[in-house]
């Protein structure tokens, strides 16, 4: 059971505008809401929530259409898997729970949303840590281009239902194939085994296999139009912000013509955001976690 790695975590289903969330908290200091990724769970935070909450209340979620939340069927629109509407997800468990401003750590879409709450809701986030992302913009400029390949988000990203029936073929081949191809030494050796099954558990179905063809199809259209109109109207984070990125994601991550992940966010949406890297694949919470909590901790005390 993931439970036992997260001891003296309670749990929480918390109704939203979209159906029930799943999210586990613990502490006593200021509130911080961890954000995971694809194709993960809440569950990837165990090496790093534990240590967080001693100085912290944490609270790991599942977004909606992963792990124990709801995953709804979405809308053809793409709007029900948008980074705007999963923030939205993010206040109300956190007003819930009885937290109107809060730190916030995303990893990979859940940095996504994590950046998205932070400029529609700047009076919400107090500080926003990201895990190795640059801004969706600027990801489907470089492919669109093609300067980087595609890869997995030109695949997921493709109309219903071809990619829902490719996969369904065998998700646990697809999606296991992801995290080792991600991982430092491409394979699943960085992850714990409890971990691993609650990755499994959450994609071996046909609605988290929908779920998360719609994020990435939302984050092609939706996601793309929300960055773009803030470009325009020349919006930025206003909080406190760092970025930890991977050695990995300098390598294979869609920086493309050189440029630096700390310029590519000064230039658009974080004009004073700091950050550092650390030698991992991209999962750095689980493959790094000790170089990953210092430089967190680093920044939320800061």
């Amino acid at each position: 059971m993931s439970d036992d790695l997260f001891p003296g975590f309670e749990s929480h289903w918390i109704d939203t505008e979209v159906g029930r969330i799943f999210a586990r908290s613990k502490g006593d200091g200021p509130p911080l809401v961890l954000l995971h990724g694809f194709p993960q769970t809440h569950v990837m935070w165990h090496r790093l929530a534990p240590a967080l909450a001693e100085t912290h209340r944490v609270v790991c979620m599942d977004l909606r259409g992963y792990g124990w939340s709801t995953a709804p069927r979405s809308d053809e629109a793409h709007q029900i898997y948008s980074k705007r509407a999963m923030g939205r997800d993010v206040v109300a468990v956190m007003e819930e729970l009885g937290h109107i401003r809060f730190a916030v750590a995303g990893h990979d879409r859940g940095a996504r949303v994590g950046y998205r709450l932070a400029l529609d809701h700047p009076g919400r986030v107090e500080r926003l840590a990201l895990l190795d992302i640059l801004p969706t913009f600027h990801v489907w400029a470089q492919m669109r281009a093609g300067k980087i390949p595609e890869a997995h988000w030109g695949f997921l990203s493709q109309p219903y239902p071809q990619p829902e029936e490719e996969i369904g073929r065998d998700p646990l081949a697809y999606f296991e194939g992801l995290l080792a191809k991600w991982s430092a030494p491409g394979d699943l050796s960085p992850f714990d085994r409890k971990a691993l099954k609650s990755y499994r558990d959450s994609c071996n179905e046909p609605s988290r296999i929908h779920a998360f063809c719609e994020d990435y199809r939302a984050g092609a259209t939706r996601d793309v139009e929300a960055d773009e109109a803030d470009l325009a109207a020349g919006k930025t984070i206003n909080c406190p912000a760092y970025l930890i990125w991977s050695d990995f994601y300098l390598v294979s991550g869609p920086v493309g013509e050189e440029q630096h992940p700390l310029d590519v966010w000064r230039q658009s949406f974080a004009p004073k955001i700091g950050g550092m890297g650390v030698t991992s694949g991209h999962f750095v919470a689980e493959e790094n976690p000790g170089a990953t909590l210092a430089a967190l901790q680093a920044f939320l005390t800061s």
